[in-house]
């Protein structure tokens, strides 16, 4: 979430609008929601204005570039006073904790504001230049891997070193609870740019005892085409999973071809992490992030729309695996709106319903829009600020999502910490995962299959002397026609019970207690055009 367009819009209704203070006031909206953790975007220090004082052009809404690492941006703070930024920070990470509620701050040490040859100097240049900066073309110029302008040198000793007081500072000051290394890759690269196979800067933020109990999270590539998803640093890093947002979207678009890599995907990732002796949790699954469409615009532009960014619409990623189905933008075109809705709910609970920690996108839960702008860096405006009326107008969306979140909480079975084997983990017998394809037998695992039956066995609970966990059986059709799915023999005359069906219309298309009608006494499940349905079951012994 951003600090500041998360309650900057008047439809917040808060006293203190786009501040520290802002959030603090809508943390019960965000209980309510069940969210156990928020990544703040930047707030390290970022100029407003530009070197001259004049606003900057364009201006820098996101906050990626940063001028003062050890200090929270004053643009956030709802005081004027030196230093009131300081003690409302804090004061938010506190409100935070008291609501169970952990901060994780999107942090930048890949470069600075100081931009390259032709940008202010406003301290690391006046320091020691070739000190905190990867320098080319007998230091005239400056390594550009950030896509910024400049590149920090971040394997230098010194600059190491001030990397490590920061994250300390903001670990044992205002005690946040980890940390998201923005364009992290090019922490890997060494002095001369070139790519490290043991970075000392990783190593040692993975080492630090200092450390020990922050979350350390990688956005494991830069914009000079490093790409180190599955690779990065030691089991102490977890990743932001790329592969992952694409496989998820290329799926449920339709494509050929992914339903090997969304099999893959829900059972946790193995294929990037299990061979350097990683878990599910290293992963971070997400299907949208700041970065790109909201989850909304996925489903309702097949095109970037970025012109109010006055680039002429050539910045942001062009392949986003998106699609409008049937019309560009907005439609009040009753089938348009219901294969959108339910593409986005078919998204969301495989997001919460995977192996690994899922991640979201504030506003995904209400459909919030930016118009179709993959890019809104620049726009501080109603383009990327979260319009609070759209609880209201999707609040069936917002209870499918939070009863999704309460499930995923309750269930250690959609929470594995090792990898499934599809064996038994109990003795009534059910596998930890099986695959079929929708005839109930073997998966079909052609180009042209977008169907799959998949179903979970429970996990042990952690005390024996608490009642058993859910086995799930996940039932998935990615096609754009009607198919009817045999159930597997295997999983035939088992207690289940629906838990949802992106299908349904609210309030059945999730069951939050757990008592939703069971499967058809034939066995036999009619799964509408890209849809996904979920029945439990607390145990494998035949029903009576």
């Amino acid at each position: 979430m951003h600090v500041r367009g998360f309650t900057r819009d008047e439809s917040s209704g808060v006293k203190h609008p786009g501040t520290y203070r802002g959030l603090i006031e809508k943390i019960p909206y965000l209980e309510s929601l069940g969210v156990t953790a928020v990544e703040l975007m930047p707030v390290f220090e970022f100029p407003i204005n530009d070197c001259m004082g004049q606003p900057s052009r364009p201006v820098n809404y996101w906050g990626y570039d940063p001028l003062a690492f050890f200090a929270p941006h004053r643009g956030y703070a709802q005081g004027t006073e030196p230093g009131c930024q300081v003690r409302e920070f804090k004061e938010m990470v506190l409100a935070m904790h008291q609501a169970g509620i952990e901060v994780i701050l999107d942090v930048v040490f890949n470069h600075t504001a100081e931009g390259n040859q032709n940008g202010p100097t406003l301290s690391f240049k006046g320091l020691e230049n070739r000190v905190y900066y990867m320098l080319e073309n007998g230091g005239r110029d400056y390594r550009n891997y950030s896509g910024c302008g400049n590149t920090l040198n971040g394997n230098h000793p010194i600059v190491r070193e001030m990397i490590f007081h920061c994250l300390r500072h903001w670990v044992h000051n205002y005690h946040v609870d980890g940390f998201r290394f923005d364009l992290a890759s090019i922490l890997s690269r060494g002095r001369n740019g070139k790519l490290l196979p043991n970075p000392p800067v990783i190593e040692a933020i993975a080492e630090d005892p200092l450390l020990a109990d922050t979350k350390i999270i990688a956005e494991a590539w830069d914009a000079a085409g490093a790409y180190q998803v599955g690779t990065f640093g030691n089991f102490r890093w977890a990743e932001w999973n790329g592969r992952y947002r694409d496989d998820v979207r290329r799926f449920w678009r339709g494509d050929p071809n992914m339903i090997g890599p969304m099999a893959t995907r829900l059972a946790g990732s193995s294929d990037l992490y299990q061979a350097g002796g990683r878990r599910p949790c290293n992963s971070i699954n997400f299907i949208t992030s700041h970065d790109g469409f909201t989850l909304n615009d996925l489903v309702s532009y097949s095109e970037k729309h970025n012109e109010a960014n006055g680039e002429e619409n050539r910045d942001g990623e062009t392949e986003n695996y998106s699609y409008n189905y049937g019309a560009e933008g907005p439609s009040k075109n009753p089938a348009i709106e219901a294969v959108r809705l339910r593409q986005i709910k078919n998204m969301m609970a495989s997001l919460l319903l995977s192996q690994g920690v899922p991640m979201f996108l504030a506003g995904n839960e209400c459909r919030r829009t930016q118009r179709g702008n993959n890019n809104a860096y620049c726009q501080d405006n109603e383009i990327s600020w979260f319009d609070w009326r759209l609880i209201q107008e999707h609040e069936d969306l917002r209870r499918f999502c939070a009863a999704l979140i309460g499930f995923r909480k309750s269930e250690p079975t959609v929470r594995r910490m090792d990898f499934l084997r599809g064996r038994p983990t109990r003795p009534d017998g059910l596998p930890d995962v099986g695959w079929f394809g929708p005839s109930g037998g073997e998966v079909e695992w052609s180009a042209d299959s977008r169907s799959l039956i998949c179903p979970l066995g429970a996990a042990p609970p952690d005390d024996p002397r608490s009642p058993p966990n859910h086995h799930l059986l996940m039932l998935i059709h990615a096609g754009s026609d009607s198919r009817h799915f045999i159930l597997p023999q295997s999983v035939r005359n088992i207690g289940w019970r629906l838990l949802l069906n992106t299908a349904a219309e609210s309030p059945d298309d999730i069951h939050p207690t757990l008592d939703g009608p069971p499967p058809p006494q034939n066995n036999v499940v009619t799964m509408e055009p890209r849809s996904l349905v979920v029945y439990v079951a607390r145990d494998a012994l035949p029903k009576r």
